[in-house]
């Protein structure tokens, strides 16, 4: 059979579209192929106390880690915890390496173009922390001081909105980096989590540390590959009736310290 040259070119394009989309539908496992590996793959960062930490006899913990968990074990299914970073959370997700996220993870509407999300799960803040001694009143402050973030993270989002001109922000690639920069003085000012930086002053005194300003207020999320409905559902139906019977608060009152609170849908 011969087609014209533009008729080919129409074909081509059709057939890359479809391979385009048979890719994008493989790279989201639907529930019935999860429940049939019975598998649950979970993107964590476990390098963010008290979310997602190893412990001293190096197994993962935290709160993140015991929301996957309860997901898990409600689908039925084991937990395998993939370890991800910050900055490749969502790519491990449109890539298929994991069938969720849960890695303390907050929503906005960039993300929210590739990802979908589930209702909140669990609290989280983060603030600006520096020397006692150091004068910072409100973000008009932090020009000419150095601030140490994360690449990619809802931190660091707010701090290029927030932060004036001349403000030195530090981008590290993952939370380590970040802290160990603000521990050994090479940025004066850390932006994180209340939770990470609230560990990071207990551990270290000597920096004689305190909360500055209100960065983010908002809760955590789950995320799952875009257009996977029914696992989407699956696990906002776990989420809920974990909310009612007090699993989560649980959960949030070990790890966190602090309750579940009215966490919006």
């Amino acid at each position: 059979m011969h087609f014209s040259p533009s008729r080919r070119t129409t074909l081509i394009t059709m057939a890359a579209w479809g391979l385009g989309a048979l890719a994008t539908a493989a790279h989201a496992a639907p529930l019935s192929e999860i429940q049939a590996r019975k598998t649950l793959n979970v993107g964590i960062q476990t390098d963010y106390p008290p979310y997602g930490f190893i412990d001293a006899s190096l197994k993962p913990q935290g709160s993140d880690v015991a929301t996957a968990e309860l997901i898990a074990k409600q689908m039925g299914v084991k937990l395998n915890i993939v370890t991800v970073t910050s900055p490749a959370r969502i790519s491990a997700l449109q890539a298929g390496k994991v069938d969720l996220i849960i890695s303390s993870m907050g929503k906005n509407p960039e993300r929210e173009k590739v990802v979908d999300f589930s209702i909140s799960y669990a609290p989280f803040f983060s603030g600006i922390y520096a020397a006692k001694g150091l004068t910072i009143h409100q973000f008009s402050d932090l020009a000419g001081k150095s601030v140490a973030v994360t690449r990619g993270s809802l931190q660091d989002d707010a701090l290029t909105k927030l932060a004036p001109s001349g403000t030195q922000i530090k981008r590290f690639e993952d939370d380590t980096a970040t802290i160990a920069s603000f521990v050994t003085g090479q940025s004066q000012v850390l932006a994180h989590s209340a939770a990470v930086a609230g560990l990071t002053m207990q551990r270290n005194p000597k920096l004689d540390s305190e909360y500055k300003l209100l960065l983010t207020d908002v809760p955590c999320f789950i995320g799952v590959a875009k257009g996977n409905k029914e696992l989407l559902d699956q696990v906002n139906a776990i989420l809920r009736t974990a909310k009612a019977d007090g699993s989560l608060n649980a959960i949030s009152q070990k790890y966190l310290g602090r309750p579940l609170g009215n966490l919006p849908e």
